[in-house]
């Protein structure tokens, strides 16, 4: 055992994780061929959600010399191989009877001593995965022993207690997962809508054939060139040039959400001569496109208190009025206009769009009154769907923080008050 790491409460006892679990079997599916099981590879784990997610159907005939490890409902899997990747599940009753590979260590509670759903939260704390990233061996395919996850410390409340406890944390787990289906219900909807707004409008007007498709009747296909005041790509530049006292922020792909949201709070600062750039700086209303690796997300600055600087993997769009921002963000990230911008791209490796194939890309232009409805329709989702995240972050932080409170007895379950915690969470998110 490593030592106590901090301080227990006198009603708590430490253990070792090996004391606490029991021996759990392994089998060799390759000696019934025909027999079918769910195969638990080390990628079927997700290090996000903390579930087995990809389980495969396989026959013996087929199992990989890997597949050893019978697996029970509730045992806990811990990943040995790269375990800083912190690749941990516990096993759903539906995967009953599976094998898992050799990468993994399968922990089978003794559930006269320890809960087999505290042990798995024990195993996504700080302090174990510290433990294990200090004892990993190997560089170019790191990895820990079964040992050293069965010999490492763990704090053992009563029993009655580590129920408490997982109830407390599961059920913060479980809002984080409520809101993890809204958004990605949310998205699946905006696309549909998205579609609808740029095939049908809002008008219910009849539809005629274009070149690129069915659009409303009223409806003008232009490129973005016959709209477009200027278009340029912004400058190159090395990052030894970064400084957090910079007084330029430059815009980067990377700090473009796929939507097209500007996170400007990851995009470096540079200290240069303001006036040698001055042609390329952004203006409010700007439409920037990323025209190499992520390609073609489309995204509108909309102001900034310093001056910002696309960089050379953007290009940017000034247009005329006759052409609202927004829409055309909207729909160069939609998916009928996502589609379209990629078949722009070139390149075998990494692929890039040219400004002026870019610039060439024929798109609907509904009236700008119907521009400005379609901007606002698809605002409205954006709206939803960033209230969510937040609540989403809201119940993260709140997990990693009752995580590693209640584990190392900072707090104890009754200072969280004697009422009940809905399953929603709510009483305890909010």
């Amino acid at each position: 055992m490593d030592g106590n790491p901090y301080r227990l409460p006198e009603t708590w006892s430490a253990a070792t994780i090996g004391a606490v679990t029991v021996k759990a079997k392994q089998r060799d599916p390759r000696k019934t061929l025909a027999d079918e099981f769910q195969y638990v590879d080390v990628s079927s784990v997700s290090n996000e959600s903390f579930k087995i997610t990809g389980a495969t159907p396989t026959v013996g005939l087929e199992a990989p010399s890997r597949a050893r490890k019978e697996l029970k409902t509730d045992d806990v899997l811990f990943a040995t191989v790269r375990p800083t990747l912190k690749r941990i599940a516990i096993v759903p009753k539906e995967l009953d009877g599976g094998i898992a590979s050799t990468g993994y260590c399968v922990l089978r509670s003794d559930q006269n001593k320890i809960y087999p759903r505290f042990l798995y939260l024990f195993l996504l704390t700080d302090h174990f995965n510290a433990r294990m990233a200090g004892l990993e061996r190997g560089a170019n395919y790191p990895a820990v022993r079964d040992s050293d996850v069965k010999n490492s410390w763990l704090p053992l409340p009563p029993l009655p207690e580590q129920k408490r406890i997982t109830h407390i944390l599961s059920t913060v787990q479980r809002a984080i997962e409520a809101q993890e289906r809204i958004i990605q219900t949310t998205t699946e909807l905006k696309k549909t809508l998205m579609h609808k707004l740029f095939t049908e409008g809002t008008r219910g007007e009849p539809q005629k054939q274009t070149e690129i498709g069915p659009v409303p009747e009223s409806w003008e296909v232009a490129t973005i060139e016959e709209h477009c005041i200027s278009s340029a790509f912004g400058p190159r530049f090395s990052s030894s040039l970064y400084s957090p006292d910079g007084n330029i922020l430059t815009l980067r792909t990377t700090d473009m959400e796929d939507d097209g949201r500007i996170d400007y709070s990851t995009a470096p600062k540079v200290r240069i001569d303001y006036s040698k750039f001055e042609k390329h700086y952004l203006r409010e209303g700007d439409v920037v496109v990323s025209r190499s690796g992520t390609c073609g997300i489309a995204g509108v600055f909309e102001g900034h208190p310093m001056p910002v600087l696309p960089g050379a993997f953007l290009i940017r769009l000034r247009m005329k009025p006759s052409v609202q921002p927004a829409f055309l963000r909207h729909y160069i990230n939609s998916p009928v206009g996502r589609l379209r911008v990629l078949q722009l791209a070139e390149g075998a490796i990494q692929k890039n769009i040219s400004g002026t194939r870019l610039r060439g890309l024929a798109v609907p232009l509904p009236p700008l009154p119907e521009q400005t409805e379609i901007a606002a329709a698809v605002k409205t989702i954006d709206r939803k769907l960033e209230s969510h995240r937040g609540k989403h972050k809201t119940a993260q932080d709140l997990f990693r923080t009752l995580l590693h409170e209640l584990m190392t007895a900072e707090i104890q379950v009754d200072e969280l008050g004697s009422g009940p915690i809905n399953d929603d969470c709510w009483s305890v998110v909010w």
